[in-house]
């Protein structure tokens, strides 16, 4: 404690005393940022042979350690500001909305479970509850917005919830809790946390 207390009095950027959102932690969620929108734009793939309209990007990933290692308003941060690129993609506003709402929906309650028991355990109980969370937010999502963009009766939406929508997102959010929980604490380790 007194190693951090020493570090604060030298970090003249701290917006608090106690240690909140000191420069490095700034650099850090913008370096974890620049990643997730990296990944987000660079790297996205379809997962279901039926459905190559919809796309798995791992950026969820780096949210997720975001939120582990640095907490809940980090990983909000994390799961928002590197979708803002895709407004100037074809996805669009649509896919900004969609991508940023379903990485919302996981890190959130998982970051917040997972402050409050940072052992590994709390780390699987707050992905399972955001992997939930997640694929309930975005059926719902889906039944909304789905038809308002693609022009489209509730009807069709509520169509595709068992044959696409469900296996989809039961499959990006398995792939992205099962990489964090491999990769989360060699990495939080690397930053100090």
């Amino acid at each position: 404690m007194a190693t951090k207390s020493a570090d604060m009095r030298h970090d003249t950027h701290s917006t608090t005393v106690q240690g909140g959102w000191s420069t490095r932690r700034i650099a850090i969620t913008a370096l974890f940022c620049a990643l997730a929108a990296i990944l987000t734009l660079f790297v996205e793939f379809p997962l279901l042979p039926s459905a190559t309209f919809l796309k798995y990007d791992p950026s969820a990933i780096v949210a997720l350690v975001a939120g582990f290692a640095f907490g809940p308003a980090t990983g909000l941060i994390v799961s928002t500001i590197p979708y803002i690129p895709h407004l100037a993609t074809q996805s669009g506003l649509y896919g900004m909305v969609m991508a940023a709402l379903a990485t919302v929906a996981l890190v959130l309650p998982a970051s917040l479970i997972y402050k409050r028991d940072t052992t590994f355990g709390g780390a699987i109980k707050g992905m399972v509850v955001g992997a939930i969370v997640c694929i309930v937010v975005m059926i719902a999502a889906n039944l909304i917005i789905t038809p308002i963009y693609m022009g489209v009766p509730q009807q069709t939406a509520i169509d595709m919830i068992v044959p696409i929508l469900l296996p989809f997102n039961l499959l990006k959010v398995v792939l992205n809790c099962v990489i964090t929980a491999l990769i989360y604490k060699p990495i939080t380790n690397v930053l100090g946390n």
